[in-house]
């Protein structure tokens, strides 16, 4: 058997190698010389550690007799990070466009209220609660940073034109027109921009802090646990209890050092202009935006109906004094105070139409000699431009003695129903500035709170 099969091998490689290629080439004389120089000069050689031969070279033909070498495919690594921020920046636009409705139903909202909603969103994704004094995450830095970015910029068409003198090359001047961003953008947009900045800053100066946060832990019979509020006597359970979600601030035995005391008076300080700042121009603002028709049809018809008699009563006194009946209401929370300035905001609009229609009344009837009839429209209108104005100023006085209240129905409705975008984005940033200016104002409070506590104690001790 094995004599056999090795006469077999040896009649196998004496005929490979008397095979030619020019024999059976020249004994092919169907076949045209063209197609014999398609093939490459030489054959692939074989390896002899291998029973498959060298990878080779593709030459694919193509007009003319030429042949072009194809590469080896060499797939791209994709820049993930800018491929994801496109895709991203495309799913937020796509989201405005279609007003909230990914459906494609045509069920969405206007341009401005997704622009304020998306913005909301954003705030309450990044900032949340802000439960401690610290720098954000580098994650949620870079995310509120590049898609508020991606919201501001939709108000880059909005502008203006305005004068403006320009220099011949040769010398003199002419007077051509410029764009500009709107009045109120060119104005309040670089401002809230700043008081972002400035409290990003602000937070992330909290780095390296001697305070840090613990949980609150459980509220025990006899007392708070011990790991918290031991040997404070200044901390009572019942302000434990009033922020019980929050954590709890902890400082050294001693309280904290002169500098850091002095860094966070200084912080509130400025937190506190930053926030009167942002609710100045929210403000002014949602003072600017149409009052929508649907409000004004949702009003009663007297301003008397719609205060109530008492507070009707203190509102038309011959002496009137806003932080008096403030002091006479009683507002024990914050539905009741939302509430009363509904009412008081209701009441100083019915009044405010009323004398614009008694106005225009008088004026008409200005002409006729019907002058009993026009004396009784000008003491009208005076006396509803008096209780308007009264209102008016009942509702600043109630704002500013409780500053975290929330938004009124007015507000609301000026948000829902407004068509403007350049006020929307103004409105919305404004809005969730003030909001953080407050939370940061309020985490500060806890804290020298907790921190007077403890030297109160080391003192006694």
């Amino acid at each position: 058997m094995g004599s056999v099969s090795s006469e077999e091998d040896s009649e196998q490689s004496q005929r490979f190698e008397s095979y030619s290629l020019s024999a059976d080439v020249s004994e092919s004389d169907d076949r045209s010389s063209s197609f014999s120089d398609d093939f490459p000069a030489t054959w692939p050689e074989f390896d002899s550690n291998s029973d498959f031969p060298v990878p080779i070279t593709i030459m694919l033909p193509v007009v003319g007799g030429s042949h072009v070498p194809t590469p080896p495919d060499i797939p791209e690594k994709p820049e993930t990070k800018e491929l994801s921020d496109v895709e991203l920046m495309k799913e937020r636009f796509a989201k405005l466009l279609l007003g909230e409705d990914m459906s494609g139903g045509g069920n969405g909202v206007c341009p401005a209220l997704a622009i304020s909603n998306a913005i909301t969103n954003l705030y309450a994704t990044v900032f949340g609660e802000l439960w401690k004094l610290e720098p954000l995450a580098p994650q949620k830095r870079s995310m509120w940073l590049r898609e508020m970015q991606w919201l501001v910029s939709i108000s880059d068409p909005i502008v203006e034109l305005i004068p403006s003198l320009q220099q011949f090359p040769g010398g003199g001047t002419f007077e051509v027109m410029v764009t500009r961003p709107r009045a109120d953008l060119y104005v309040n947009l670089p401002a809230i921009k700043k008081l972002d900045g400035m409290l990003l800053s602000m937070l992330d100066g909290f780095c390296d802090s001697e305070f840090y946060y613990v949980d609150r832990g459980v509220v025990v019979a006899g007392g708070v646990e011990e790991h918290l509020c031991s040997g404070r006597p200044s901390i009572s359970i019942e302000e434990v209890e009033e922020k019980w979600w929050l954590p709890f601030p902890k400082v050294p035995p001693n309280g904290l050092s002169e500098d850091t005391r002095k860094r966070l008076q200084h912080c509130r300080e400025c937190t506190t202009q930053i926030f009167k700042a942002a609710v100045a121009i929210n403000s002014t603002v949602l003072s600017e935006m149409q009052i929508p028709n649907v409000y004004l049809r949702s009003l009663q018809k007297s301003g008397k109906a719609c205060l109530g008699e008492s507070l009707y009563h203190y509102l038309t006194a011959d002496r009137f004094s806003p932080e008096r009946v403030l002091d006479y209401l009683e507002m024990k929370s914050e539905f009741t105070t939302l509430e009363i300035a509904n009412r008081i905001e209701a009441a100083a609009h019915i009044w405010s139409g009323k004398y614009l229609k008694r106005r225009l009344d008088e004026t008409k009837a200005g002409s006729s000699s019907w002058g009993v009839t026009v004396k009784g429209l000008v003491c009208d209108a005076k006396r509803s431009k008096l209780l308007a104005e009264r209102a008016e100023t009942l509702l600043r006085s109630l704002k500013l003695r409780f500053p975290s209240l929330t938004q009124t129905a007015l507000d609301m409705y000026k948000i829902q129903y407004n068509k403007d975008v350049g006020q929307s984005i103004l409105e919305s940033y404004s809005r969730v500035m003030e909001s953080l200016a407050f939370k940061v104002l309020a985490r500060i409070e806890d804290l020298l709170h907790v921190d007077d506590a403890t030297q109160q104690r080391a003192a006694a001790e």
